[in-house]
């Protein structure tokens, strides 16, 4: 009797070793992810159901370092099964709760759930993220997708910003399990249509490229749901007017001017603060990605604050929006083709 419970105990400790809980340290706090990286059950074999990630830009509960001196955090991702699960420390930053551990490198200012540099008050989460891409640094890591497969120099998205995304806070709302996890899937195409007048459509149809891959059904369903008003043609056509803000901008003329050449952080953050007023480039958060030795401008999420309404001003609801960490200091602004 006693062997067997020797040999129990031996088991138990042996799954805990395989799982990744054992030496687990106790934090609280938020994690912001900078990049979409594996989310995994398991450190030590990387297993990971579901093959989940975190990502760019998504804030994430902490609620355990795996040492003192910690590689990874243990989060929650909603919607995983199992649903905590550990993500690496360099993947973004973490902003813990007194007594849980050191903010991250970027002293904790990513957006939603930090704290700020003064006085110690937690910043307020911004209401919305648009998150725009550079279309020809995108199909550098994605050439077979139709969108990437046809563009060319003289298409919109060779010299101007695109869509990916209009983010509440929230996501998934009222939307049925099966349709959850057939987005989570990527089985976009068993995703519903959203209902677009023919003039949102051709608009999109420009302005977000993917929707030669099923973009907009994916963020209809995953992000569009929960913004107030539950009406798919509102969303896209209020996200496309936010855009077009955008792309008569200093900013678009920056990057259309440097095309294949490197810009600075200091150069985007003069061009954002020339049209969109002092401070907006401190709502706005620049992603790379190395490639064949570059380091390509992929992304730009920027925080807005306030209800977007038909005639809402993008410096308006930047303005309104707590600040984020800077992200990339410097890329190159690629070009059609690959490099």
């Amino acid at each position: 009797m006693r062997r067997l419970a020797l040999q129990s105990l031996l088991c138990s400790s042996l799954l805990l070793i395989a799982s990744g809980a054992i030496a687990e340290t106790p934090a609280s706090g938020t994690f912001v992810a900078h990049q979409s990286c594996p989310a995994v059950q398991s450190i030590r074999t990387g297993a990971n159901p579901g093959n989940v990630s975190v990502e760019p830009s998504g804030r994430y509960s902490i609620f355990a370092k795996n040492k003192p001196d910690a590689t990874h955090y243990l989060i929650d991702v909603p919607d995983a099964h199992p649903a905590r699960r550990w993500v690496a420390v360099g993947c973004g930053e973490a902003t813990l709760a007194e007594g849980g551990g050191q903010p991250g490198a970027d002293g904790g200012q990513g957006r939603g759930g930090e704290q700020e540099q003064e006085g110690g008050q937690a910043a307020q989460k911004p209401d919305y993220i648009l998150a725009v891409s550079w279309q020809p640094a995108f199909c550098e890591a994605k050439p077979d997708k139709v969108e990437c497969e046809t563009q060319r120099p003289d298409r919109f998205d060779a010299t101007h910003f695109t869509l990916h995304g209009l983010w509440p806070k929230k996501q998934y709302c009222k939307v049925d399990r099966h349709i959850i996890a057939a987005d989570k899937d990527d089985r976009w195409n068993g995703l519903p249509e959203p209902e677009l007048t023919d003039a949102t459509r051709n608009a999109l149809s420009e302005v977000m490229p993917g929707v030669m891959s099923l973009l907009e059904r994916h963020e209809w369903i995953k992000h569009g749901t929960c913004f107030p008003g539950g009406e798919a043609d509102a969303y896209f056509a209020r996200a496309l007017a936010l855009m077009s803000q955008l792309n008569a901008s200093k900013v678009q003329e920056l990057f259309s001017s440097h095309i294949g050449e490197e810009i600075t952080r200091d150069q985007l953050k003069a061009a954002f603060n020339e049209t969109f007023g002092d401070g907006a480039a401190d709502r706005v958060r620049v992603a790379c990605k190395r490639d064949a030795g570059r380091n390509l401008i992929v992304e730009m999420t920027i925080g807005l604050n306030g209800d977007i309404k038909p005639d809402s001003k993008l410096a308006e609801l930047i303005a309104a929006a707590p600040t984020t960490d800077p992200g990339c200091p410097r890329g190159v602004v690629d070009q059609v083709g690959l490099q």
